[in-house]
């Protein structure tokens, strides 16, 4: 069995509708995968309409966003159910904050003399995003011709160390677990920074976190090993995925995945 259980569509910050993500990991051989947005379900029931038609499962899933201390804390939860008041009531104030969290980064690339307008960041979101994120702003940047590429955007303008950056603070960690627990999913550590798992963990794990992220297209060997050892000590599930959200990166859908043996523990839990 082959999976990746973090893929994001056009409802968040992904270029792909759900109907291609699936069509795409249908042709990359992919057998189960997660549609993992951005604070929102919106393109789940889309997502598994359309492989009704694939030999494909899709989990309803969503990475919820925090923040603590400037730092972007990413919680996915699996199974979460998309209709749960809990997370439809999230999604709203979400949208709402990245909207106003993409001026207030806006204005401080204004003060920069890098002048884009919110209409061109809307625009590179397209119509069937629902929230708004860094990347719609570093394809408005390079469409302005104010950045080379999205990664150059990232490095020089954007970037979480970058003048203009602007933490999401819609949640605290903690309040992301919990909430994950509230719409009836499965809270995983997303991309737990190697800098923060060891300061943040028994928190999380308080508040009902169940796993993290340990299988990830570009980690060092040395920090899966130590995310693994981390999972067997703490009694965490481990997971694993792309973090895919386009093709311009040169991968494709299926180019990573994890197998049932690596993730034996969490596909015994929710039954896969």
């Amino acid at each position: 069995m082959r999976l990746d259980l973090h893929i994001h569509t056009t409802a968040s910050d992904g270029s792909w509708s759900p109907e291609a993500v699936v069509r795409g990991a249908a042709d990359g051989g992919l057998d189960v995968i997660a549609i993992t947005d951005h604070d929102t379900c919106a393109a789940v029931a889309a997502a598994q309409l359309a492989a009704g038609s694939e030999n494909l499962q899709v989990i309803p899933a969503i990475e919820i966003s925090s923040t603590h201390d400037r730092h972007d804390v990413h919680v996915l939860g699996y199974f979460v159910d998309p209709g749960a008041s809990a997370i439809v009531a999230h999604a709203e104030r979400a949208a709402l904050r990245r909207e106003e969290r993409m001026r207030e980064m806006l204005e401080l690339l204004r003060r920069q003399g890098i002048e884009v307008p919110f209409s061109a960041v809307e625009d590179a979101a397209g119509p069937d995003r629902v929230v708004i994120g860094r990347p719609h702003l570093a394809r408005a940047l390079v469409a302005d011709g104010h950045a080379t590429s999205v990664w150059d955007a990232f490095d020089r303008l954007i970037g979480d160390d970058a003048e203009a950056f602007v933490p999401t603070h819609v949640l605290d960690p903690v309040g992301a677990v919990e909430l994950v627990l509230a719409g009836g999913g499965v809270p995983v550590w997303a991309h737990p920074p190697a800098e923060l798992v060891d300061a943040f963990l028994p928190a999380l794990k308080a508040a009902g976190l169940r796993g993290l992220e340990v299988y990830r297209p570009r980690s060092r060997r040395t920090e899966v090993l130590r995310l693994e050892s981390i999972c067997r000590t703490a009694g965490l599930f481990m997971t694993g995925g792309s973090d895919w959200h386009n093709p311009d990166a040169g991968a494709a859908l299926g180019d990573f995945h994890v197998s049932a043996r690596e993730i034996e523990a969490f596909l015994e839990a929710v039954g896969i």
